[in-house]
């Protein structure tokens, strides 16, 4: 076959260096070839007041047993009616906080944290319950125009603030990887097509933060950078060399393989610039790094421990952290509540069947875990004030008990108070008052220093939580 101008051979895509990075599929090539995302950037900046936040997700939904929706029913709403003691809604009505059984990990936490009842992304709403975990964090519309999801809201203020940091973002989850769409194992994505796969080793987990030079001295980890960059050098001058052989779509294509070489180049650079930070010193005393999902609370509280210690040292100011995937069939998370609780069955069957004997307290256990974390943050003094004052911790899943409802997510929003936020109610957003998810979004993203005005399918910022 004659090889024509606009053909591209694999050869033509590995000259210039021996790097290990392969362009997205385009038109113009056979089959065979796959994108390669980029690594997390990283970044250099000292000597501000750090603003905080966490997104960490649970799995399988919340037992709400007031109605379907998990909202009670005007019409049969009587004075005398008793709040569900395991309802994951901490009280009945909307106003200050009280707690019940399922919320009383939170009660020493009363001034610190808010309920958000009736809000949810539009873009879930046609996704089975078990898909619709993907859109968490990023609020994408994946059944209409952003089949391949979209930038995730830690990754927003990671792509402004994270040259601050040592790492631009932390991404946990207890299964690691990215999964696939519809079965997503991480929170984070830096853009369409993009998600970032999560940590789960809590040992891989702590070299990567505290000790990423295990096994070589730190000259021949700049020398290994220095390679990098002129690599990836001739890698981009190749790269735009026959980009103008090549129809507009695929030319669309080069553009968005360019962006990641360019991220990676951004990376390198900012790794060679921290090998002349000095590490923090981290006491690791309590600190079981080895400990298996067997043991569920201890594993848990360790994931949570290591970004505390992210936080704490300001290696980051950004993360992530799914409890759960929404399919976790394969893994030990299956077998949570067997271990926990005794529970005769998966984890996820609690989410269907809705046991009265095992709904509640599951729900209470996931946020003892929480609440553990919140605490920790909270009696950390820093500055004027502590931790938590300074970092802005939304916790919450993507459906509310049934497990395929898209709608009112359970959510909780923590912590914040040194950057504008006021806590210590249970708000409603149902019927006139219904606002998209997103909206929170971007209070808390301008609550951080980023000034957004938009994010997914907002209509404004969430005044209520603003002082």
């Amino acid at each position: 076959m004659k090889h024509k101008s606009w053909h591209l051979d694999r050869r033509d895509l590995l000259k210039g260096g021996g790097i290990a990075i392969a362009l997205p599929l385009l038109n113009g090539m056979g089959a065979g070839l796959k994108k390669v995302m980029a690594a997390d950037p990283k970044g250099m900046g000292k000597g501000e007041q750090p603003k905080r936040m966490l997104v960490s997700y649970f799995a399988y939904g919340a037992y709400m047993p007031e109605s379907p929706s998990g909202v009670p029913h005007p019409a049969k709403k009587t004075e005398t009616e008793e709040h569900h003691p395991w309802s994951w809604w901490p009280c009945k009505e909307s106003g200050p906080l009280s707690f019940n059984e399922s919320s009383s990990p939170f009660k020493p936490l009363k001034e610190d944290v808010s309920y958000l009842r009736g809000l949810d992304h539009a873009g879930g709403w046609k996704l089975g319950g078990h898909s619709s975990g993907d859109v968490f964090a990023t609020g994408a519309d994946m059944i209409g125009a952003e089949k391949t999801n979209n930038i995730s809201i830690d990754q927003v203020a990671a792509q402004l603030h994270g040259h601050k940091t040592r790492y631009s973002s932390l991404v946990l989850g207890t299964e690691g990887g990215t999964g696939s769409y519809g079965s997503c194992k991480t929170l984070s994505h830096r853009g369409p097509g993009r998600p970032i796969p999560s940590l789960h080793k809590p040992q891989e987990i702590f070299n990567r933060l505290f000790n990423p030079y295990t096994g070589k001295g730190v000259e021949q980890v700049r020398a290994g950078l220095k390679r990098d960059a002129s690599i990836l050098d001739l890698v981009l001058e190749h790269s735009r060399s026959f980009k103008n052989r090549l129809g507009n779509e695929d030319q669309g294509k080069v553009d968005e393989y360019l962006d990641s070489i360019r991220a990676l180049e951004q990376r390198v650079e900012r790794t060679s610039k921290w090998t002349h930070e000095a590490l923090p010193e981290v006491d690791t005393k309590g600190l079981n790094l080895e400990v298996s999902h067997k043991e569920p609370e201890e594993y848990i509280r360790c994931m949570y421990d290591l970004i505390y210690l992210a936080f704490r040292t300001d290696s980051t100011r950004f993360a992530t952290l799914m409890l759960e995937s929404e399919q976790s069939s394969n893994s030990e998370m299956w077998n949570y509540a067997t271990y926990v609780l005794g529970y005769k069955g998966a984890t996820h069957d609690i989410a269907h069947k809705r046991p009265a004997d095992y709904s509640g307290k599951w729900d209470q256990w996931r946020a003892k875990q929480h609440a553990y974390f919140l605490q920790r943050l909270r009696d950390t003094p820093e500055g004027d004030g502590n931790m938590l004052d300074r970092t802005l911790v939304l916790w919450g899943s993507a459906h509310p008990h049934a497990s395929h409802s898209t709608k009112n997510y359970p959510i909780q929003l923590a912590g914040g108070s040194r950057l504008g936020v006021k806590h210590g109610h249970l708000h409603e957003f149902i019927g006139e008052k219904k606002v998209p998810l997103a909206n929170l979004f971007v209070s808390m993203l301008n609550a951080v220093d980023v000034p957004v005005e938009k994010f997914a399918d907002s209509s404004g910022r969430m005044t209520e939580l603003i002082r």
